[in-house]
């Protein structure tokens, strides 16, 4: 498999596979050795399939869960999915789970048949990934300037594509300030640098400017007498 150059995810589950079917297979061979009638056991195996299989539903479930992973590739080896309630890197698919590796280092291991027939966000499909964040800016600030300086921070740091272009958008008239969406587009792996550097740097730059930032205030009111 290795000089075939098999799929990493594709090459762990079919050994995995054959691991336990060639167990299997060794144990009947063992038992044949040592002069235990095999036929015996193979009729009273078969026999008992269909009462084992059906107190082994979910197992089976996730087998068949396994089988349809590797055969549509939702995922692999390596990929950065969120499912399941859970986000992380794809550490390992075997025959009834997946084991996922979240940012904290944490080993999270999924059942394949919950996994296959869930929601699955796989971050890694695509070369890049688009950036969102919002800044709100008091009333009395200029939208203009607001966008150039938000545009400044963009411009500074060539980790930021520039095709497709980023937007700069007032996005919602809030309660106590105007709100600018900005999107921007970055290599994947560069996703998690840009969005905090974009948060930082907004900051510092909307403070430069002198653009109010607005924040909750608390009025307290005492009445005497």
């Amino acid at each position: 498999m290795d000089k075939a150059n098999y799929d990493i995810s594709l090459k762990r589950f079919l050994l995995n596979l054959i691991s336990w079917g060639l167990k299997i297979v060794l144990i009947v061979i063992v038992l044949g050795t040592v002069g235990v009638e095999t036929t015996s056991p193979a009729a009273v195996i078969a026999a008992a399939g269909l009462a084992v299989g059906l107190a082994l539903q979910g197992s089976l479930a996730n087998f068949a869960g396994g089988v349809l992973i590797m055969i549509f590739k939702p995922f692999k080896v390596g990929d950065f999915i969120q499912a399941q309630g859970e986000t992380g890197t794809v550490k390992e698919i075997e025959i009834f789970t997946t084991k996922l590796l979240t940012p904290d280092n944490k080993e999270v291991i999924i059942p394949n048949g919950s996994l296959s027939n869930g929601n699955i966000t796989n971050y890694s499909t695509e070369d890049t990934r688009r950036v969102d964040v919002t800044f709100g800016v008091g009333y009395g600030s200029d939208i203009k300037a607001t966008k150039e300086v938000i545009m400044g921070v963009i411009n500074s740091n060539d980790m930021i594509l520039k095709d497709p272009a980023p937007a700069i958008n007032v996005s919602e008239l809030g309660d106590s300030a105007i709100n600018f969406f900005t999107r921007v587009r970055v290599k994947k792996d560069d996703y998690w640098t840009i969005n905090f550097y974009m948060i930082e740097q907004t900051k510092e730059a909307l403070d430069t400017a002198g653009i109010d930032i607005p924040y909750p205030h608390h009025v307290e009111i005492q009445k005497q007498g």
